[in-house]
């Protein structure tokens, strides 16, 4: 009777592992389901959207200026952030606020990228921290699932005319 109970346990826990071995390669090298908060990216991501983020674009470094990225953030590690690629390696980009009268410009360096939330006013990303080592990226997200009115592939950035192309 103990034995019989010892090898449902052992079983069971065997079983236990995979799963979570599976679901572990699932999340890390496909992708996840991601509850967004915070302001920075209005209006194409409110607070509490839930989105779809994929990772084998940062696993093939597939990541294009436009892209909104899932990314640990560079002043806090235990937490992610959600911005929007503005620049690459090797791009030149605007390095200043919106409101500042005179700009200034600087080129991403190798290995990083530029991020920028949407919402420039209310938004925390490379103008304050500067260049993310390309490594921090988590995932690219590809799709709105929640609210469902809002379903769908996402919308250009607001701040397209930031992108610079010389």
């Amino acid at each position: 009777m103990l034995r019989n109970a010892l090898g449902k346990a052992f079983r069971f826990l065997g079983y236990t592992v995979q799963y979570g071995c599976i679901a572990h390669c699932a999340f890390e090298y496909l992708g996840g389901i991601v509850v967004c908060s915070g302001p920075s990216m209005e209006p194409t991501i409110q607070n509490s959207d839930i989105v779809f983020s994929e990772s084998l674009s940062r696993h093939f470094y597939c990541i294009r200026k436009g892209d909104i990225v899932i990314v640990k953030s560079p002043n806090d590690p235990k937490s992610n952030i959600c911005k929007r690629v503005i620049g690459l390696e090797g791009d030149k980009v605007c390095t200043s606020n919106p409101s500042d009268f005179l700009k200034s410009h600087s080129y991403v360096p190798k290995g990083h990228v530029w991020l920028e939330g949407d919402n420039l006013r209310n938004s925390t990303d490379s103008r304050y921290y500067g260049p993310v080592p390309y490594g921090l990226i988590r995932g690219r997200i590809c799709l709105k699932i929640w609210p469902l009115n809002d379903f769908g592939f996402l919308r250009a950035s607001p701040n397209g005319h930031r992108f610079l192309d010389d």
